[in-house]
């Protein structure tokens, strides 16, 4: 009986000391360049001009490219957001 409530009570103790997953939780460089690919793919699809006359490739998306190969992501991902705000394309949240 006094072994199962000690087992308990450091159960309990353990949970109390995890940290909580989530909203909280630091992202991986794994996801963050996910997240890099997927709003230049977005951008890429439903922003690019390639009729003649249509004055060249948008250097904020080469910018933005850069970073996130740079491992830049934060940047990256704010510019390529911003981008897409700008031209009202909607993206999925993060």
């Amino acid at each position: 009986m006094i072994r199962r409530i000690r087992t308990i009570a450091l159960f309990g103790i353990a949970l109390t000391l995890m940290p909580a997953g989530g909203a909280g939780a630091q992202q991986t460089n794994e996801q963050l360049a996910a997240r890099c690919a997927q709003l230049g793919a977005i951008f890429d699809r439903y922003a690019s001009r390639r009729g003649e006359g249509s004055g060249g490739p948008d250097m904020e998306r080469l910018g933005a490219g850069i970073d996130c190969s740079k491992g830049r992501y934060d940047k990256g991902i704010k510019a390529l957001e911003d981008l897409l705000r700008r031209d009202r394309i909607s993206f999925p949240p993060a």
